[in-house]
């Protein structure tokens, strides 16, 4: 989940894989204890975004929009820019970081889902901050594509 205020710098917040490793079904909601990270971390690094003001986006999944992250972005009264779910190109995920990670990770192969963590986990930790601003920056333009073709995929 990664928050972004007006000044261009990305709040990542993580949850761990250990805490609630895998939901029983694609639909069930991450247990409370999940959803209280996000505000942890944002009083820890950013106490100043729990307040009103701030625009959240999403890519639409599951977890972004159960009832109780719905709450949780109301409880702080934050602004949700809307996301197509067949809209990829917008999500910085999908147009700036799949690819170079699919290019890394190709022709590789790992013995253990672990190893495979372990490699992901290098991959991003040597990452440097301008990779993410760059995807971050790139939005604008791609939101702009986006209103010009009257909300058709934007496509590079």
């Amino acid at each position: 989940m990664c928050f972004r205020v007006h000044e261009l710098k990305p709040l990542k917040v993580q949850a761990s894989s250990t805490a609630h490793p895998r939901p029983s079904t694609p639909t069930d909601p991450p247990p409370a204890s999940e959803m209280l990270r996000p505000e942890k971390a944002i009083r820890r690094k950013r106490p100043g975004l729990l307040r009103r003001d701030v625009v959240f986006q999403h890519d639409n999944a599951t977890p972004y929009s159960a009832n109780l992250t719905q709450q949780w972005l109301q409880r702080y009264g934050w602004e949700i820019l809307p996301h197509s779910a067949h809209s990829p190109d917008l999500a910085p995920s999908d147009f700036h970081l799949l690819g170079p990670l699919k290019r890394h990770l190709g022709g590789m192969a790992f013995e253990t889902e672990d190893d495979l963590i372990s490699e992901l986990r290098n991959w991003f930790d040597n990452l440097d901050v301008d990779f993410f601003r760059v995807g971050i920056n790139s939005l604008l333009s791609r939101w702009q594509k986006c209103i010009d073709l009257h909300g058709d995929n934007v496509e590079k």
